[in-house]
């Protein structure tokens, strides 16, 4: 496959604008009468997108696709995650797009295959596993028709919808999705025992399975307190059970397994502050057990708006931030003093508290602004 973009000078002319400013390099000319300014600065987009997402494809000969298949991809850090959790003989991805997930989640199978409809974006993808010397049976096709055709079973099958509509808006329902997966979810599982779903991290979770047929997990996955994405797994063998897993790589923090619907049953005690203050990561947020964390480490909530608990002993394995702190009074707080600022339920957005207090930003220390059931606190780290 000629691939004029992996010529040596070519290549070497966009190793030297790495770091220009690419919507200056979008009006000049191209220098090469067979590679457009266009095609040129995709490329640098994509190896920028690829030092923080997927830095194993800056490699030579790697050719990288428009934005939006570089937007939608998963990161290798959400990729590997999921990677770590499938396992099986055969694998298809049936909306391979750049081919991420696919790349990591097929290690753990003897047999991959990739289904993508745009032929151009398969051909990119089939040049770069081979320089990446990784095999799989590649199928250029609508899923729909290769659904209709298929006469194969598969260990796991995978999905990533695409999620915009035609005029390239951001679109969540699962009904708004291509593939719309509501219309296919009963064919998929008569090919696989497992399919499992990555879906936009807003999407809702009590719509999720209210539309969805046999859900028997769904995981929330962040990286560094980021929500990334929901991914959901329809099982055929699936039980009334639904395992909801919290997960926060690349934090120090314990993942939180819990039955999906426990929070309806759950209670939550409440407190004015004592010794240590907990604030939940942002899959926990995602996953609105707010009572089922206060039960489940034996915590008190502040208020039942405030989504800050607290304990007069330190509790370990707490999926989320920990202080050490004392509540103070404003008229204690030193002008120009350096604080981290954090506001929760509070009339005051960090930015404003610091104007009116004359804090600079930063440092080790943390004042929170938040309420209790008495009213407005201002909580110091000890």
């Amino acid at each position: 496959m000629e691939i004029p973009v992996l010529h040596k000078d070519v290549q070497k002319y966009i190793a030297a604008n790495l770091n220009s400013d690419l919507h200056s390099l979008l009006l000049k000319k191209s220098p090469f009468t067979d590679v457009s300014i266009q095609e040129i600065v995709q490329q640098i987009k994509g190896k920028q997108v690829a030092q923080k997402k997927f830095p194993f494809l800056l490699k030579d000969e790697i050719v990288f696709p428009p934005q939006l298949s570089l937007e939608q991809s998963s990161s290798d850090k959400t990729a590997l995650y999921k990677s770590n959790i499938l396992k099986g003989k055969k694998f298809i991805d049936l909306t391979s797009g750049f081919g991420i997930d696919a790349f990591y989640l097929s290690k753990n199978f003897e047999d991959v295959t990739l289904v993508e409809q745009n032929t151009e974006l398969l051909k990119l993808v089939e040049h770069n596993w081979n320089v990446l010397h990784k095999k799989a049976r590649f199928i250029n096709q609508k899923l729909e028709d290769f659904l209709i055709e298929n006469t194969e079973n598969f260990d796991v099958i995978y999905l990533d919808p695409a999620r915009r509509d035609l005029n390239r808006n951001k679109v969540f329902l699962l009904e708004h999705l291509s593939p719309n997966i509501l219309e296919i979810q009963d064919k998929l599982l008569t090919l696989s025992k497992q399919v499992v779903v990555k879906l936009s991290p807003l999407i809702d979770l009590k719509y999720l399975t209210s539309v969805l047929k046999n859900v028997a997990r769904i995981d929330i996955i962040a990286v560094k307190n980021d929500v990334k994405e929901v991914v959901v797994f329809l099982s055929k063998e699936n039980s009334q059970d639904i395992k909801c897993h919290c997960i926060n790589l690349e934090s120090e923090e314990s993942d939180l397994i819990f039955d999906f619907g426990s929070e309806e049953n759950a209670n939550s005690k409440f407190s004015e502050p004592e010794k240590f203050i907990y604030i939940p990561n942002n899959t926990i947020l995602k996953a609105g057990i707010f009572n089922l964390i206060s039960e489940k480490f034996n915590l008190k909530k502040l208020h039942p708006n405030t989504h800050i608990y607290t304990s007069e002993n330190k509790i370990n394995n707490f999926p989320g931030r920990v202080f050490e702190m004392e509540v103070i009074d404003g008229k204690e707080i030193k002008k120009k003093s350096q604080f981290n600022i954090i506001s929760k339920n509070y009339p005051l957005k960090p930015e404003e508290i610091k104007k009116k207090y004359g804090l600079k930003d930063g440092g080790n220390d943390y004042l929170i602004f938040t309420q209790s059931k008495k009213g407005k606190i201002i909580l110091k780290s000890v």
